[in-house]
């Protein structure tokens, strides 16, 4: 585990370093390019606060997507059962895996996204969830990154992309197992079948 991540902050135990992870950092991932301060503002998941929301280094993986595309990610932590580490990462080696649907793969791979590397002062991690942070005030980038080719990211990173018609199969298994995870833009799922 990497001295300089503040795992001890976390509400819960943080995704595992992925390859070529760089120092611990604050981003804000979008589509848009000329972005320079961020206002709090409420969110669909809580409307009743206003934050500038951050993801940390070790968790932006999770954002090399499109902003409305619905994805999973999954990651063992201390109390994952020797079951679901074989049932979720088999024989691959990976310690992590994003899931996303096929409906989603050519708006990811035509992607223009930017990465904007945050201050860390105005920033603390969300209480429930870990790899995410949140700061009351405004905040100005300190700079901001291309990201591309998001599928090629995954793999140089070492992260399995699965891609399915559905996420809810995959969903419906993890959520009731002992990996962490994580879920972004699932009301863009497609419908869940009976």
């Amino acid at each position: 585990m990497d001295s300089d991540y503040p795992e001890h902050l976390l509400a819960r135990e943080p995704a595992p370093p992925h390859a070529g992870e760089q120092a611990f950092a604050m981003w804000h991932f979008s589509e848009d390019p000329a972005l320079r301060r961020f206002e709090p503002r409420p969110t669909a998941s809580y409307p009743e606060t206003r934050l500038v929301w951050a993801v940390d280094t070790r968790h932006a993986p999770m954002f090399w997507f499109p902003r409305d595309c619905p994805r999973g990610c999954i990651w063992p932590v201390s109390t994952t059962t020797e079951e679901d580490q074989e049932r979720f990462f088999g024989q691959s080696g990976t310690r992590r895996v994003h899931v996303m649907e096929a409906e989603w793969l050519e708006r990811v791979r035509a992607v223009q996204l930017y990465a904007y590397r945050m201050p860390t002062q105005p920033f603390r991690p969300h209480d429930l969830v870990g790899g995410y942070w949140v700061a009351d005030e405004p905040v100005e980038a300190i700079e901001r990154t291309q990201v591309t080719d998001p599928i090629a990211r995954h793999a140089a990173a070492g992260i399995e992309l699965r891609i399915t018609p559905s996420i809810w199969p995959f969903w419906d298994r993890v959520t009731r197992s002992t990996v962490a995870f994580s879920g972004s833009r699932l009301r863009n799922s497609a419908p869940r079948r009976p």
